[in-house]
């Protein structure tokens, strides 16, 4: 058995909280998470497994935090992987970048620069929801050597969803993405809000404990802009940061390492009907599956669906 906190062998996860709440929200024993520095940034991040293992990065999405892989981490673990999942830049406990920049081409150098960190080698994987799907698009197109598979989850390549995105039941429910773009937006990121987010998303599923934690990553104003950040820069590019321009451009190339496309059949965000087709849009060698009983965050709702697939990717 593999603990969260490579350096706290005695940590455990349990499933829920002391409260007897039956959520399923990790409580943690003692200090797991650990801090590492890359690209100007301090990630807190969550780990499992052995250190000289391969390294398996996980990245989580809006509205959600690292806690988010506490099924899948275990399970890489036990195939042999160094599963680190860190807090996306700008989550509590990670830094809030000075220069301001969330576009997509950042959270590529984020990625890349946490392999590094880490210590990966070219036996590296990549996993990504939600956001994190689009930062793994970027990072394995920009440095394809680092990484030798993919999986991305619920939001597929720009490209692929395009045509079907402006249907009109599409956009009503991507109605927060244009809030974002307003000056009411930090007003109406709250746990209410959060919480609607989820039940819309995922349908069914007792998000309690996920929200919770998702909270405490945005408890403070810098936080909840942080947040609100990367759909800003997603349709205003003047907010982007000419450092990342290489990253940036690589976050719509077509890229070379295969990757797993894994979407929920009943996802309540971006409707299964509106993805398109990624595969055109993907590398060669690369296979999509949709995942019944599934919404949004089908990682939390179908873990062992979700993580049967991608071990199967990876093996």
């Amino acid at each position: 058995m593999y603990y969260f906190g490579q350096r706290y062998p005695k940590i455990c996860v349990c499933a829920t909280r002391h409260s007897g709440l039956s959520c399923p929200v990790p409580v943690l024993y003692g200090p797991a998470m650990d801090t590492i520095k890359a690209n100007g940034l301090e990630f807190g991040y969550l780990s499992a497994g052995p250190l000289d293992g391969p390294l398996a990065l996980c990245l989580h999405g809006f509205p959600d935090s690292a806690y988010t892989w506490r099924h899948l981490l275990p399970t890489l673990a036990e195939e042999g992987y160094h599963a680190v999942a860190p807090f996306m830049r700008g989550y509590a406990p990670t830094s809030v970048p000075a220069d301001g920049a969330y576009q997509t081409g950042a959270l590529a150098a984020d990625v890349n620069a946490l392999h590094e960190a880490l210590g990966g080698g070219s036996d590296a994987v990549l996993i990504g929801h939600d956001w994190g799907a689009a930062a793994v698009y970027g990072a394995a197109a920009h440095a394809p050597s680092r990484w030798r598979k993919v999986v991305a989850m619920s939001v597929p390549p720009l490209a692929s969803m395009l045509s079907s995105f402006f249907a009109y039941e599409q956009l009503r429910r991507s109605f927060y993405i244009f809030l974002f773009q307003t000056p009411l937006a930090p007003l109406a990121l709250n746990r209410d809000f959060v919480a609607g987010l989820w039940k819309d998303w995922s349908p069914g599923y007792d998000a309690f404990g996920d929200v919770s934690q998702v909270m405490e990553c945005l408890a403070t104003p810098d936080r909840i802009e942080a947040a609100i950040g990367y759909y800003r820069a997603m349709l205003d590019p003047s907010l982007h940061v000419e450092a990342y321009a290489s990253e940036q451009e690589a976050c719509s190339a077509v890229g070379e390492r295969p990757v797993l496309y894994l979407h929920g059949a009943a996802d309540g965000c971006l409707a299964a009907g509106s993805i398109g087709d990624p595969l055109p849009h993907l590398p060669p060698g690369s296979c999509m599956e949709i995942v019944p009983d599934a919404g949004h965050f089908l990682q939390l709702e179908q873990p062992s669906a979700v993580a049967s697939h991608i071990l199967d990717w990876l093996r």
